[in-house]
């Protein structure tokens, strides 16, 4: 099995259970799934999380709970702005300068809110959140399949926002925990904890994270697509 067909089996199976929420379809997304709330509270009883001033999370609607909790807590959040299109293409909300928090945490009302930011602006991050289609239960993770939130990852790795120590993150439904994924690649990035609406599962990963930017894996189309990395190359 690629990494397609177990995703093609993840959506599908969300869908045809009656597990996946909106948006619909799940296919071509990470998927939203019922019991995200509490799969978020069930993560904010972590001690990484306690400690955590700085977030980074992704867009995605099955964490938009976990993005909600943060800005109630206290917690700086950034998000990435889709396929990072802009020079500063980190969105920077800061609970202390919001007053609606719950809307400040949305896609939609995200740029109300938010700073945009270089990622060279940014501060060193506590605590990532990734979203996921499937995720095993030592930790190699399955995205939807075009390579943003590893991007993403690698950049901030780049510039030393984050590093070995920085805790990482996916709230999943125990559909999406499976047995085995295919191979993991130098530039996926290993989830530490798995969180579901039922348990927390500590993936003591044996993957290596990225170390920054792969820059030979990266096509001439999202070199020219994504202004940051043309300003970052060596």
């Amino acid at each position: 099995m690629d990494k397609a067909d177990l995703r093609d089996r993840i959506w599908s199976r969300l869908e045809d259970e009656g597990i996946a929420r909106f948006p619909f379809p799940p296919h071509g997304r990470i998927p939203n799934f019922a019991g995200a709330g509490k799969a978020a509270d069930r993560l904010a009883e972590l001690p990484e999380w306690k400690d955590a001033s700085v977030i980074k999370a992704n867009p995605d609607a099955p964490q938009l709970p976990v993005r909600r909790r943060a800005l109630s807590e206290g917690k700086v959040v950034y998000m990435a702005q889709p396929r990072l299109r802009d020079e500063k293409p980190f969105m920077k909300l800061d609970p202390a300068e919001i007053e609606d928090t719950d809307a400040a945490a949305t896609v939609s009302k995200m740029d109300r809110y938010a700073e945009p930011v270089a990622p060279d602006e940014m501060p060193d991050v506590d605590f990532v959140v990734s979203g996921s289609v499937a995720v095993t239960e030592d930790g190699a993770r399955v995205g939807k399949g075009e390579g943003y939130s590893d991007l993403e990852f690698a950049v901030l790795r780049a510039l030393g926002a984050v590093d070995d120590e920085t805790t990482i993150v996916t709230t999943v439904h125990e559909a999406q925990v499976v047995e085995e994924a295919p191979a993991v690649e130098a530039h996926d990035v290993p989830m530490d904890v798995a969180v579901t609406p039922e348990r927390v599962v500590r993936t003591e990963s044996p993957y290596e994270r990225s170390m920054g930017i792969d820059w030979d894996a990266l096509s001439d189309e999202k070199m020219e697509e994504i202004p940051l990395l043309q300003r970052l190359r060596p």
